[in-house]
């Protein structure tokens, strides 16, 4: 039986992991992130990988640097046949690539050569493309480089969010992984060498790429927000106060106004005007301290504080 070590952290690898048990292989063992302190209080909580693996009875490794010697040892010494990563956030050294006799695969979220990186399901969106995908991957020490074995397109909706496309990318990475690896082990695929001139990237989100630019075009804008929820989130200022904007719809050929204006208040939202003829309508917010709430509860709370002409992004 083959013996796989696998090595991933977020949400986006469980159902992968979960598929490699079901299809009978032997996983004797499983590499994560440290636990990490969540939320307001800080609570130290573990990765979901860790969660699902403890509940299967899979032994657990957490190295913080996975360079380490210390730590690379023990991976090292578990000596599997072959080692599958998903969404584990770190580059694996060469002594570690080499080691296992089927080398080491990724399942990455996007059509590679595009979008190679920490944050592919966030600018997929982001960008506006109507389709991504999922390829499986030989790893190499460049980022995510490596020749590919396989391929599965998944369709983009308009009201995709990061959250939704997750679910639906993870579903097909399990799947696609399912149908790659008997090939893989018996030798039958012949690896793809990525076109690296046709690459491009998809690094994790920085603070400033949150902020929202009333200035750009209503779609850029709606694909913004989208493609940051439901983390890290899309937000505005409003009264020097963080706004933070969950859920919004375009609405097209608005009455144009000064970007970030507030066009027009009805319960269910909030229009504001864009850098073009497609407005936002702002249905589910989150003020400073507050949880997230729909805009017709927010309103109440606001009282007449917010008014037709009220400017955000100030």
């Amino acid at each position: 039986m083959t013996k796989i070590v696998f090595m991933g952290t977020p949400d986006f690898s469980v159902p992968i992991l979960r598929q490699i048990i079901e299809d009978g292989y032997e996983v004797i063992g499983v590499v994560t992130q440290p636990d990490r302190p969540v939320g307001r209080k800080k609570v130290l909580t573990p990765p979901p990988v860790k969660v699902e693996a403890v509940k299967q009875g899979i032994p657990v490794l957490q190295p913080e640097k996975i360079r380490h010697l210390e730590e690379l040892s023990k991976i090292l010494a578990l000596k599997p046949d072959l080692i599958v990563t998903a969404a584990f956030g770190q580059i694996l050294p060469k002594e570690l690539l080499d080691a296992p006799k089927f080398g080491c695969i990724n399942v990455h979220a996007s059509l590679l050569p595009e979008l190679r990186g920490g944050a592919p399901i966030h600018y997929a969106i982001m960008q506006g493309k109507k389709k991504t995908g999922v390829t499986i991957m030989y790893m190499v020490e460049k980022l995510d480089a490596g020749d590919m074995l396989s391929k599965v397109e998944v369709s983009i909706a308009e009201d995709d969010n990061v959250g939704t496309l997750h679910e639906k990318l993870s579903a097909a990475g399990a799947k696609l992984l399912s149908e790659t690896l008997p090939r893989l082990l018996e030798g039958k695929l012949n690896p793809v060498p990525q076109n690296d001139s046709e690459a491009t990237f998809a690094p994790n989100i920085k603070r400033e790429q949150e902020k929202i630019n009333w200035a750009k075009t209503g779609a850029e804008i709606y694909n913004q927000i989208r493609g940051l929820n439901p983390w890290p989130v899309s937000f505005t200022m409003l009264d020097g106060q963080v706004l933070k904007i969950w859920q919004a719809e375009k609405i097209k050929n608005a009455k144009q106004n000064v970007p970030g204006t507030i066009i027009n208040i009805e319960p269910d939202g909030l229009t504001v005007s864009t850098g073009d003829d497609t407005a936002i309508k702002i249905i589910e917010l989150q003020p400073s301290g507050k949880t997230k709430m729909a805009s017709e509860q927010f309103l109440r709370g606001a009282g007449s504080k917010i008014s037709t002409g009220s400017k955000l992004g100030e």
